[in-house]
């Protein structure tokens, strides 16, 4: 049976009359990466700031853990980790005296604080030594962030942008930390921007419209029922027919399975010759895309 980690029902956030979350029903499950993704102003941080209590819903009921966020936050916040948009960070301070600072805040006893700070670090390949957080690397500085969130070994991780800002290969480092934390049986709520990332890495995905929750399925379930698959044909034949060329051959889209199988036959009757034949189903961005029309 999955356990439910976070629950939200119904839930609103309202700011002067103006609804940046919408009656949203969202359900995270024990040891799963849940990535939401939307416009901007579509309510993404304020669905994830309401998660981690730093904002109370309007109305509507939201649970982590099996607790009322709002009645017991601050049990939950011992077992939770979030992460913000924007690296906060103490910026006269070395990497591990700012993780040892925020361990005394969780109760970690000074020395594991350092040994735990420093395992932290290795893992995210932050070789710092004692140079100060002002002085380094945004990259470095996202490192230092996560670091902070995983400094008290936290069930849950809440993540606003994990990778933005930084630069592909310290992203997709990031995003393959990412994975190796879920199969050590975290679970992972995050936003993101970078559709890829959002793909490879969720095992669901949530979309968010104008605060309303649109699509909340997997991957596997969203292509087959919102996608498309495109067929590419390459075929070499007599010059003179009515087909787009490409490289000196014949090449034809199309969506269409019996248009498809249609051109497959003609090619088989007059003994063209068949180069090749390719399949391409949607990617995450090209339904993201279709969804948000209006707000391109």
């Amino acid at each position: 049976m999955l356990t439910e980690i976070i629950k939200l029902s119904r839930v609103c956030k309202a700011y002067s009359g103006l609804y940046a979350v919408d009656s949203l029903d969202l359900e995270v499950h024990s040891g799963e990466i849940v990535g939401i993704i939307g416009h901007n102003g579509a309510g993404k941080t304020t669905t994830l700031k309401m998660i981690v209590g730093l904002i109370e819903p309007t109305s509507g009921s939201l649970y982590v853990m099996g607790e009322d966020i709002q009645k017991n936050g601050l049990k939950i916040k011992q077992k939770l980790g979030y992460l913000p948009e924007e690296n906060a960070l103490y910026e006269n301070m070395t990497a591990l005296e700012y993780l040892a600072f925020f361990a005394d805040i969780y109760g970690i006893p000074r020395k594991k604080a350092f040994e735990r700070g420093q395992f932290l670090l290795d893992s995210l390949r932050l070789d710092a030594g004692k140079k100060l957080i002002g002085e380094m690397s945004k990259g470095m500085k996202r490192k230092v962030s996560i670091a902070r969130t995983l400094i008290h070994d936290p069930e849950l991780l809440v993540l606003d942008e994990p990778n933005t800002g930084l630069d592909p290969l310290t992203s997709f480092f990031i995003i393959d930390y990412l994975k190796k934390l879920r199969a050590q049986g975290k679970t992972i709520i995050l936003s993101a921007h970078n559709l890829f990332h959002v793909e490879y890495i969720c095992d669901r995905v949530a979309i968010i419209k104008k605060g309303k929750l649109v699509v909340f399925d997997s991957m596997d379930n969203i292509r087959r029922t919102l996608g498309r698959r495109e067929y590419e044909i390459v075929f070499g034949a007599s010059e003179g027919l009515e087909y787009p060329s490409k490289d000196n051959n014949y090449c034809v889209k199309t969506s269409d399975i019996e248009e498809m199988a249609s051109l497959l036959g003609k090619i088989s009757e007059n003994n063209w010759a068949l180069i090749d034949l390719s399949i391409r189903q949607s990617a995450l961005e090209d339904i993201y895309l279709d969804i948000m029309q209006d707000e391109r």
